[in-house]
């Protein structure tokens, strides 16, 4: 079993233990919700969320969840009750979640791109009969749809600034939704209407479920992760702890990645409360509002995925922006292409750590030490209070060596107590305590983690095991290279053949041949892709992540085409 062993260099292990005078220092293990109420009281006059230019301090944002809190238990919420957030990016989000486990309820997030059919999937399988949302119609139409029993309404002009939030109605009229007056709606400022005094709630942090979070669906139907407040309560702690370089009161947070994912969960919010940060909010994903954002407003931490940082780096107009302000970006939700990394810091000054984790483990196991050694392609170390042990893919209950690639297993107070209803997958995934994550990857001598791939994405060639993101960092080596996927394609010959799908960087050319020759000396022969497609866009996931499920649910639903041959089809840009 590896615990955590660090670099030479930088780091002692005195620098990875918690420690207080009379020993090792636990983490917090206590209701969720203090840790705003914590917040309110040292920052209380500092700005806690910024919003399309309006800013709340603590105190007001603190003095709305109470209120939301009492409205809450006043329509029935209490322990064991389940409510949504079908929310974009909003101060609405983070006054709901935090009222929500305050009134003593579970917080089950949902995407807001979600199909009709998507949300009532998730709606019946969580159980939840009370959702919170936006007065907009392409989302309330969606949930008037649903056997939910109440509907909350919130008000998108009255959170927007002078003079946005009187325009907003005019302008906006058109996407507006039309609220009907009845038992099963309630708008947001009549939930609030009252003294904002909630009843206390007694919470038992290591058994009551502060938060029921789906997982993306990678390897099959989404399934709720059961995290509780202890849960929480760690996994924030021990994000916050491994980067002394922050400082409370004085950061800006930038929270583009949308709340309801796990990770922004805790790297935007629960990290930005947790640091009485400034947490600026953006609604949706648009690159060049991201670059403004960063140009005027000054957030001094990022949080992001790799697609996020390739298309910055892209960016035609990236000497326009200053970027000086970031000091700290982290990386998750997708692996990080070493030549993504490289040519961000390069281009912005900024030091970008990549991370690892998962729903199950609320979500962070690993980070790569900012000042530490820097291993290409590590997903970095245990985080506090975190052991990792690699299995055999062939007996788990067999632990690897240093260097041996299998399953990657965690250990933790971040890791969840179970999944939703879900009994066998429960076992399956815990056990003896373990997390198993099905992620393959190894642990070097210096306890640095290297993910090589998820086990199901492992491509088999006449009895030999590829790694797919193997073949793709060769791939992104090539100048021309701005995102690619490799899949194992059908082969009736082989089992599989290595397919990639490519999309090459705006006003650049590559051809199938050009590709495979650059790769000649990167790769084996059996690597080297067989079939290769040019793609203008490439599929992603709900994060913006490139979504290898989507390719290959493409894949499995049309007829299996001969490989193309190794030919000059020229492929460009945009």
């Amino acid at each position: 079993m590896n615990q955590i062993t660090t670099p030479q260099s930088d780091y002692s292990l005195e620098d990875f233990t918690l420690k207080d005078a009379d020993g090792p220092a636990p983490l917090p293990c206590r209701p969720f919700f203090e840790l705003l109420d914590d917040a309110a009281q040292t920052f209380a006059d500092c700005p806690c969320l910024e919003f399309l230019g309006k800013r709340s301090t603590y105190r007001d944002i603190a003095a709305l969840v109470n209120r939301a809190a009492k409205g809450f238990q006043m329509s029935g919420v209490r322990k064991g009750v389940r409510v949504g957030l079908f929310l974009p990016n909003t101060p609405y989000f983070v006054i709901c979640y935090f009222a929500i486990l305050k009134a003593g309820g579970t917080v089950v997030s949902f995407n807001p791109l979600y199909t009709e059919r998507e949300l009532k999937q998730q709606i019946d399988d969580s159980g939840v009969e009370t959702m919170v949302t936006l007065d907009l119609a392409d989302l309330y139409a969606k949930l008037a749809q649903t056997g939910l029993k109440r509907i909350i309404v919130c008000s998108m002009a009255a959170i927007l600034p002078f003079p946005k939030n009187w325009l907003f109605p005019i302008v906006k009229r058109n996407e507006l939704a039309t609220i009907p007056r009845d038992d099963r709606t309630t708008l947001f400022h009549a939930l609030i209407a009252n003294d904002g005094h909630p009843d206390p709630v007694v919470i038992d942090a290591m058994e009551d479920v502060a938060v029921l979070q789906y997982t993306g669906g990678a390897t099959g139907m989404p399934k709720g992760v059961l995290l509780t407040h202890a849960n929480l309560c760690a996994n924030t702690e021990q994000f916050f702890l491994w980067f002394p370089e922050i400082q409370p009161g004085q950061e800006r947070i930038l929270g583009v990645l949308p709340l309801f994912h796990v990770f922004a969960m805790t790297a935007v919010m629960n990290l930005g409360i947790r640091l009485g940060a400034e947490i600026i909010l953006l609604p949706r994903f648009n690159l060049d509002e991201v670059m403004q954002a960063i140009h005027r407003k000054k957030p001094t931490l990022f949080p992001a995925v790799p697609p996020l940082y390739t298309a910055i780096n892209l960016h035609k107009n990236l000497r326009k922006f200053t970027l000086s302000s970031i000091r700290i970006c982290f990386s998750g939700g997708a692996p990080l292409p070493i030549q993504v990394k490289r040519r961000f810091e390069a281009s912005t000054g900024c030091t970008l750590v990549e991370g690892y984790g998962l729903s199950e483990a609320s979500p962070v196991v690993t980070i790569n030490p900012l000042h530490g050694v820097d291993k290409p392609s590590s997903i970095g170390l245990p985080i506090f209070d975190t052991m990792i042990k690699i299995v055999s893919l062939d007996d788990s209950k067999r632990t690897l060596p240093a260097g041996m690639k299998g399953e990657i297993c965690v250990r933790g107070p971040q890791v969840m107590t179970g999944y939703w209803n879900q009994p066998r997958g429960t076992a399956e995934a815990l056990v003896d305590g373990w997390l198993h994550t099905g992620d393959v990857g190894y642990m070097d001598e210096e306890g640095y983690v290297f993910i090589v791939d998820r086990a199901k994405d492992l491509i088999l060639i006449d009895g030999l095991t590829l790694y797919p993101r193997n073949i793709e960092e060769m791939i992104y080596l090539h100048p021309a290279v701005a995102e690619c996927v490799v899949l194992g394609a059908p082969d009736e010959v082989q089992g599989q053949a290595v397919k990639v799908y490519v999309r090459v960087i705006d006003g650049q050319t590559m051809t199938q041949k050009e590709l495979r020759i650059f790769l000649k000396d990167k790769l084996s022969p059996i690597e080297i892709p067989k079939i290769i497609e040019f793609r203008k866009e490439l599929p992603r996931n709900l994060i913006g992540n490139l979504s290898r499920k989507d390719l290959l649910e493409e894949m499995k639903n049309t007829d299996a085409a001969p490989p193309a041959p190794p030919g000059d089809d020229p492929a460009g840009g945009r």
